[in-house]
């Protein structure tokens, strides 16, 4: 599958998806999990932090966040706020992943292309991936969270996402090249191997190394004249390491 060319056009306004339905099998129930009135208000408050983009918003309203979180936590899972999934990781904020979807897909029309993202996790980004992107490969070098992410994703019966077991510091060449890739770590810089088996007219946004402890979020465009990186606000993620455990 070819790369999606970016362009020009998202609506200034955000259009916020109605919601309807109720959670399927297999969802804890008697806790309210499924109330449309409970993801409006985590949609509102999102928009309320300026994101804007409808596919996004839509994307957030088809991925029920509870399906992937531990049932102790589960009445926290539409607050804005991360939570363990185990093995030392966490699910991001809301607002955070919302707001780096957003940036991978700043200047699209419709569906990205292929997209490659680093650091599975629970399967919860994945998920949202599945809705912007014609195919999404996930690597997760912790083969616990691995297996998690593919009971995770196994109910929601999603052609287009391929879940690998392996090193993501090394991306994944057989994808390769790929419209957009979006790492749930971050290390000392963005490895090359990401920016070379990115699509010239592709985007990476990843959190980067600042100095000690500090992030930041960054944004690498490939472009027929080269590499141009964009720094942006302070984040906090897990460290990017290689290696599979």
């Amino acid at each position: 599958m070819a790369a999606a060319k970016p362009a020009a056009g998202q609506p200034n306004a955000p259009v916020i998806p109605r919601m309807g339905g109720s959670a399927k099998s297999g969802v804890p129930q008697g806790l309210g999990l499924d109330s449309p009135a409970l993801r409006q208000r985590m949609l509102q408050r999102l928009a309320a932090q300026g994101v804007s983009d409808p596919h996004v918003l839509a994307a957030l309203v088809a991925v029920e966040r509870h399906r992937f979180v531990d049932t102790a936590l589960v009445n926290q899972a539409y607050e804005d706020t991360s939570l363990p999934i185990g093995w030392g990781q966490t699910i991001s904020k809301p607002n955070v992943v919302a707001r780096m979807l957003e940036l991978l897909r700043q200047g699209a029309v419709g569906r990205l292309g292929r997209v490659l993202e680093v650091g599975t996790g629970c399967g919860y980004q994945a998920a949202l991936l599945s809705h912007l992107a014609g195919e999404v490969y996930s690597i997760e070098r912790i083969r616990g969270l691995h297996e998690r992410a593919r009971g995770n994703l196994r109910s929601l019966r999603l052609p287009n996402v391929h879940l690998l077991f392996g090193d993501g510091m090394l991306g994944f060449a057989k994808g390769a090249p790929y419209a957009a890739i979006i790492a749930a770590a971050g290390g000392e810089s963005v490895p090359q191997s990401w920016i070379d088996q990115l699509a010239v007219g592709g985007r990476i946004v990843a959190p980067m190394s600042a100095g000690g402890s500090k992030q930041v979020l960054v944004i690498i465009d490939k472009t027929a004249q080269g590499i141009q990186h964009t720094v942006l606000e302070p984040v906090q993620f897990v460290p990017l390491k290689s290696g599979l455990a």
